[in-house]
């Protein structure tokens, strides 16, 4: 089936994050198809072509130049053109650019046809072994200042799992301010997926014992909406912490056993216990 030709269309496609087999049929004839292909990198779009065999024209778009292409890109379309928007990786618009042409061409009443593909946070998240319904998407983190304390408290307020990108040099210090702001959640990092060197690392904030990372990082954090991450620390059962104080164990050892089990921060469970067994 080819492409409607009386009217144009901007198609926002799905391209690999990593393994270039995920590369879906229709992904290919619609980047075969349309008049013109608009790519965060050039460079990187034009690998993808060269191993589908993919002719199509391309140019850039970029944060730095997509306002100034819009007006351009939109005559094309109206003029009957259709054109593909690409990211680097996956599914655009999520932490990458496109999202201002997509909305003039809404505006503008142009179709905006999505060509659904590989995604690193949904692979991220199904790799995770964590509750996943609902979840935030909170892109990559600002580096510093108060726009990183409101992102952490954007993290904070959020139920459900907490989806980020991170930089793989900032991963330890992005993980130590989720701790001291979530406590001790369970968290997932996906590094390199569907690459060759895939890798899934799973623990919890504070507890993590990370390698050197390389390459693309994709994190998951527990949402405090789960019952074993988001049970308020006020709420646990005298019962259980009888149980962990019969064990007999130091009582920072017994913290943390604790705090592991019901999803709270190693803290907050040795307060818990200091007051139990002061009763």
């Amino acid at each position: 089936m080819s492409l409607p030709e009386s009217t144009g269309a901007v198609y926002v496609v799905a391209t690999p994050i990593g393994n270039l087999e995920d590369l879906s049929p229709r992904a290919r004839r619609v980047l075969e198809e349309v008049a013109l292909i608009a790519c965060e990198d050039t460079r990187r779009t034009a690998r993808l072509c060269t191993h589908a065999g993919i002719r199509t024209p391309r140019v850039s778009l970029h944060s730095y130049n997509e306002a100034r292409r819009i007006p351009s890109l939109l005559r094309r379309v109206e003029a009957g053109e259709s054109i593909a928007i690409v990211s680097d990786a996956g599914t655009p618009l999520l932490s990458d650019p496109g999202a201002r042409l997509v909305s003039a061409a809404a505006t503008a009443g142009i179709r905006i046809i999505p060509i659904p593909g590989p995604s690193a946070i949904l692979s991220a998240l199904v790799a995770s072994a964590l509750p996943v319904q609902p979840f935030t998407f909170l892109g990559f983190p600002p580096r510093k200042g108060t726009s990183r304390e409101r992102w952490l408290q954007t993290a904070a307020g959020s139920p459900g799992a907490i989806v980020l990108f991170e930089a793989p040099g900032r991963v330890g210090e992005t993980l130590c301010d989720l701790h001291r702001v979530l406590g001790s959640r369970r968290v997932s990092i996906g590094r390199e997926l569907t690459k060759r060197f895939e890798e899934v690392i799973r623990g919890r904030l504070g507890d993590l014992d990370l390698p050197e990372l390389r390459g693309e990082v994709t994190v998951v954090v527990e949402g405090w909406g789960d019952t074993r991450a988001g049970q308020d620390s006020r709420e646990v059962d005298d019962e259980l912490l009888d149980t962990v104080l019969a064990r007999g164990e130091p009582l920072s050892k017994a913290a943390r056993e604790l705090a592991r089990a019901i999803g709270i921060s190693r803290q907050d469970a040795y307060r818990l216990l200091l007051a139990r067994r002061k009763v």
